[in-house]
């Protein structure tokens, strides 16, 4: 059965399952595999609870609804490209080391406004989560925000070659997936992935007037800067804790906390502006955005005030977070970090270099992880399940604590002894 075929099949069965734990009534299940798991395995079970076909590239598996193909992943991504191909709508495309997905929720929030947006779902923003998106599109939507990750060079290049962004936006270039990048400069030519796609799409960008990174890239397109100067101006009004900025005579206070918001505000603003969206709808979207999923969520504990942002980290987002924690007012700060994941060679400078930033600023600080830990340290444990045994013997109490770590650590598993 070729691409055609299953598109088809796709259309009178609108719905992608990958998971059986969440089947749906007449989806299609797509079979992938992983280092841990065979999804052939689960087609037959995937089918019995109520999916109308499964994909499959085991030819082991015999069932009447089973479709084989040489490769489920590519199939999944030949699928979505061809779906995408179908629909002439704007599809924004948003990459970075740091910010992507914090722009594309504002983004996406603002546009609802006017719009029948549809946008990435959490970060699932990879080889799988891209086409996922994509196969979201439906006759009735009117644009799309597309948040595209990457861990290596080409990545963006592929993904975008799925996804096939009108409109795009690199929101920095920081030091993170060092392991698959190397350097800063592979970061920056991944990033760039998206700028040359659309320079050969006859794309629009918007960019970051203040970062001379990003306005160095080679970019002959439709350009539309933002920032503290530019086309899109804005200025920070207040940052304590929460952006206030103001734009066109409007003061816009938002629920982000951190003086890098600002960046990510005035992204979604610009985008905003250019699809046409009233400034008074800007700035109540803004006003109305909460950050969820622990990025730069504010939780009140019975015991302490929690600013918990851990939802990843990375060298460069680590430095900008602690900068700004380390302006606010808040009695009793407490930090309590952990490792910085997929850092490769770079990974015990980078974590030495963050310990010597809160040395410097005086910070009271916890490390947690086997990259941060210090074996005469007090104040490092090796892993979460050590320092919970501490606090449950020395509670900590009626402190402000910036909680930011890895994905892979889980930090917010913390929030409940704190």
């Amino acid at each position: 059965m070729n691409i055609t075929e299953i598109h088809r099949l796709y259309l009178k069965n609108p719905i992608i399952c990958t998971d059986t734990r969440d089947v749906q009534e007449n989806a299609i299940f797509f079979a992938l595999k992983g280092t841990k798991f065979n999804g052939n395995v689960f087609a037959k079970t995937a089918i019995q609870k109520g999916c109308r076909y499964a994909i499959i590239d085991d030819k082991n598996i015999k069932h009447k609804n089973c479709i084989l193909v040489k490769d489920v992943l590519s199939t999944l991504q030949k699928l979505a490209k061809y779906h995408r191909k179908q629909y002439n709508i704007p599809v924004i495309g948003l990459t970075g080391t740091n910010g992507k997905t914090t722009s594309k929720e504002l983004v996406a929030h603002i546009l609802m406004t006017k719009y029948n947006c549809i946008a990435t779902q959490g970060n699932f923003n990879n080889h799988i989560g891209v086409p996922l998106t994509i196969l979201r599109i439906k006759e009735n939507t009117d644009i799309a925000v597309i948040e595209i990750g990457a861990n290596h060079v080409g990545e963006i290049d592929f993904l975008c070659n799925i996804a096939c962004p009108t409109h795009g936006s690199i929101t920095n270039i920081g030091r993170a997936h060092l392991d698959g990048f190397k350097s800063s400069k592979g970061v920056l030519k991944a990033k760039a992935e998206l700028y040359h796609y659309l320079n050969n799409n006859n794309g629009v960008c918007f960019i970051n007037n203040d970062d001379k990174i990003l306005k160095n890239i080679d970019c002959h397109i439709e350009q539309i800067s933002y920032g503290k100067t530019g086309a899109c101006l804005g200025k920070i009004e207040n940052i304590t804790p929460f952006m206030q900025l103001k734009y066109k005579q409007h003061i816009i206070n938002s629920n982000l906390i951190g003086s890098y918001q600002f960046y990510n505000i005035m992204l979604a603003i610009c985008i905003s502006s250019y699809f046409k969206i009233p400034t008074k709808d800007i700035k109540k979207a803004i006003q109305n955005y909460a950050p969820k999923n622990n990025r730069s969520q504010i939780i009140k504990t019975d015991y302490n005030l929690i600013i918990a942002d851990a939802y990843n980290a990375n060298p460069s987002s680590m430095i900008e977070m602690l900068k700004s924690f380390c302006k606010q007012q808040y009695e009793n700060k407490l930090c309590i970090l952990g490792d910085m994941l997929e850092l490769g060679k770079a990974s015990k400078n980078e974590h030495k270099i963050i310990r010597q930033f809160v040395k410097k600023q005086n910070i009271n600080t916890i490390f947690i992880g086997e990259n941060f830990y210090l074996p005469n340290d007090e104040m490092s444990f090796i892993d979460k399940s050590e320092f919970i045994e501490h606090i449950q013997e020395a509670p900590i109490k009626n402190h402000t604590i910036l909680l930011k770590g890895s994905r892979g650590l889980q930090l917010e598993e913390l929030i409940t002894n704190l």
